[in-house]
């Protein structure tokens, strides 16, 4: 589940940059601005990943899709060590098979250099602002996740709340660093377009900062008040995580 959740995800990656900035696309020609075409592709992929957190998949998953979110939820003792590489594991090769899929169905309009399979790569001031942005917006996609998910009254806005900021991070963030968050979803990219520059900060800013993130948590409320690991914990689907979301009477 994990791996088609974040399969779909890249699917929807490529063929949102695929319309939106291929120079052939008709919407690319509509619209010249790319500040507006990078807002619309915030909205698209901020929609994307509120419909899959919610979705049936993403009820019973946990809907992580990122194994920085996996090891940081492994790290709050909510996820089992075999869970946990499980996790990794299918995202990596959920995320493969879906820019595969990309790459079998369209082919060269995905590959051009506008587009690269929605590879994330730093943009023009550097490498080192790139591990720097990429860090801050982990760290704080984490804490509002742990602050959300942990709420009774919020916890049923995770989803949104997720949604909007990977929305506004692709609008505002991604010309410094591409907005990954995600090894799996920058390794997925890189491999399909055989881009391999600066790979690097996208296996380490974003779990460093998820991973900050959880430990300030903690300092903050204490270990005790991470309930789950799941981002959309409203379902009756079985919950495998370490799960107290019930007793404190946040169902």
């Amino acid at each position: 589940m994990e791996g088609a959740l974040l399969g779909a995800f890249m699917i929807a990656a490529c063929g949102f940059a695929t319309l939106l900035e291929h120079p052939a696309s008709p919407v690319h020609r509509a619209l010249p601005d790319g500040n507006l075409r990078r807002i619309l592709m915030g909205l698209a992929m901020g929609v994307t990943a509120v419909g899959l957190i919610r979705s049936p998949w993403g009820q019973q998953s946990g809907a992580h899709m990122n194994p920085s979110l996996t090891l940081a939820f492994f790290r709050l003792g909510k996820v089992e060590r075999a869970d946990a590489v499980g996790y990794v594991v299918g995202q990596f090769a959920g995320g493969i098979a879906g820019v595969l899929v990309v790459r079998t169905t369209l082919g060269m309009l995905a590959a051009h250099p506008a587009v690269r399979f929605a590879a994330t790569m730093p943009g023009v001031p550097g490498t080192g602002m790139a591990f720097v942005s990429e860090l801050a917006i982990s760290f704080l996609l984490m804490a509002v996740v742990l602050t959300a998910s942990n709420s009774p009254r919020l916890a049923r806005y995770t989803p949104l709340l997720a949604g909007m900021l990977v929305a506004t991070y692709i609008a505002v963030e991604a010309p410094i660093s591409g907005m990954s968050m995600n090894p799996a979803r920058s390794f997925a990219s890189a491999l399909a377009a055989w881009q391999w520059r600066a790979l690097w900060i996208y296996f380490t800013a974003p779990p460093v900062g998820m991973l900050l993130a959880a430990e300030v948590y903690v300092a903050l409320h204490g270990a005790h008040r991470v309930l789950c690991a799941k981002l959309n914990h409203h379902t009756v689907r079985r919950c495998i995580f370490r799960c107290r979301f019930g007793s404190l009477g946040a169902a």
